[in-house]
């Protein structure tokens, strides 16, 4: 059979032994995805410094076959394959060094917008909980806010819910494949979301919802955000693995604190007092400590001013700048390509032309007024 490219990259998730670490690494080693799969054991060893043994055991031809397989699975029902270095991969989540090689989705959702949140919880949501959700959900209505959540019981069902009937786009990652919705009670759920959101996973068709897969999981729902919110949490349980995450990604998290009599308040409480996670004490309080108080138009309907004195490179600068309220050095350098060295010498002349400020924690913003939309 004549494989394609796009079977080398669904074949790299059927690989024995490899992980997505181990995947990104022998790419770093080889000319193309072809010659992982083409080439013979002496060969790639020769390459990478593995034995070649440690390729005999990857059982290559077996995983171009179950890749078929699934790639016929996808086709036929309208999934989407994102390989890590497709402009349409998530770039938040590409900068984590644990992150999939690929992601298939079922939906139409551009992972690279400008506000991406994540909003978790336990599954024994309470009336306070469910209240909570509702609130936050509803303020992020018109402020083009993609809210991503497990589709697991409890809070994220209600988050997807709340989202659909605020308008609010949302994205469930699942810990399995696209072949299923666990729970099943969810399949209707899944389906409303498809339109006006996505579902989301590393796991191709056949893979069980087993425990592990379920950490797995949440480490693609806080790293493809900006945010995570916690929403209710026992001592412990998936939301606060998420969130776990989500700081050593280094990305902010969130916390509504509770009642300390209740079970599944202990969670937040404990995020917060061990300053894990800012404290929320309301909905809005988030959308003002993430500069997201303006909504951001279009980009059919908004357009950036041109500054004829500054380079190509530092308008996309400017660009990038401008979609993101605030946005981390370190997470502008990873989103444009660019070596922060190279970034901050661009930077500075930005800075000096008073176009780009930087705030404390190293983070930058565009200077109010230099921007409009039509």
């Amino acid at each position: 059979m004549n494989y394609t490219y796009h079977h080398y990259q669904t074949a790299l998730a059927f690989l024995h032994g490899v992980g997505p670490r181990r995947a990104r690494a022998l790419m770093s080693h080889i000319p193309s995805l072809k010659v992982l799969f083409t080439a013979s054991s002496k060969d790639l060893s020769q390459l990478t410094g593995l034995s070649p043994g440690f390729f005999g055991k990857m059982e290559r031809n077996k995983a171009l076959e179950k890749a078929d397989q699934a790639m016929s699975f996808h086709n036929n029902h309208g999934i989407s394959t994102l390989f890590y270095n497709d402009s349409h991969f998530s770039r938040r989540l590409n900068q984590c060094a644990d992150a999939p090689t690929q992601l298939f989705m079922k939906g139409n959702m551009d992972l690279n917008q400008a506000r991406f949140v994540a909003v978790v919880g336990t599954r024994s949501a309470t009336e306070y909980g469910q209240r909570l959700c509702r609130e936050l959900i509803a303020s992020f209505q018109g402020r083009n806010i993609v809210v991503v959540s497990g589709l697991a019981l409890g809070i994220d069902a209600h988050v997807h819910r709340y989202c659909l009937e605020f308008d609010v786009p949302t994205i469930g990652v699942l810990g399995h494949g696209l072949d299923r919705i666990y729970p099943s009670k969810h399949r209707s759920l899944a389906a409303q979301m498809v339109h006006s959101g996505a579902l989301l996973t590393e796991f191709v068709p056949g893979v069980d919802p087993d425990r592990e897969n379920f950490p797995k999981r949440n480490r693609i729902v806080a790293g493809m955000c900006d945010a995570t919110i916690v929403v209710e949490s026992k001592s412990s349980g998936g939301s606060l693995i998420t969130a776990h995450i989500a700081n050593s990604y280094n990305r902010d998290v969130f916390a509504f604190p509770g009642s300390v009599y209740q079970e599944t308040s202990q969670g937040c409480n404990n995020l917060i007092a061990s300053s894990k996670a800012h404290l929320l004490e309301s909905p809005h309080a988030f959308i003002e400590f993430m500069q997201w108080n303006e909504t951001i138009e279009s980009s059919d309907n908004s357009q950036f001013l041109c500054f004829p004195e500054i380079s190509q490179i530092q308008q996309e600068i400017v660009q990038e700048v401008q979609s993101h309220p605030k946005i981390q050095l370190d997470v502008l350098s990873a989103q444009l390509a660019i070596p922060i060295s190279s970034l901050q010498v661009e930077l500075l002349q930005l800075r000096l032309a008073g176009i780009v400020e930087e705030l404390p924690g190293k983070q930058l913003q565009l200077l109010r007024g230099i921007y409009h939309s039509t």
